[in-house]
């Protein structure tokens, strides 16, 4: 399952997530059997070569909807920032989903 989420810096250890319109970077995490087995980072969410099925983003109110037209689940970190949070989360079903 490939994962995209927006992030504030390039240096994964200290990025946090961040708004869609304000990301620096995009993070795409595959995640396999329970572990992260691809991580990759573009300044473009388009540029990755594999299609990412799942969007986390910081909160409710984001514009999600290309995304959504994408055929992407998008799911909510409210209180998950780094990417290893995230991906923990993701993994114990700790992500909501969006509240349209």
């Amino acid at each position: 399952m490939y994962i995209l989420v927006p992030m504030d810096d390039n240096d994964l250890e200290e990025a946090h997530i961040t708004a869609i319109n304000e990301a620096t970077v995009w993070v795409q995490l595959l995640v396999e059997e329970g572990r992260v087995v691809e991580t990759n980072t573009n300044q473009d969410k388009d540029a990755f070569e594999n299609q990412s099925q799942i969007l986390v983003v910081k909160d409710d109110n984001e514009y999600v909807w290309p995304f959504i037209e994408l055929g992407m689940m998008v799911l909510v970190a409210h209180i998950q920032r780094s990417v290893d949070d995230i991906v923990e989360a993701y993994l114990f079903r700790e992500l909501n989903e969006l509240r349209y």
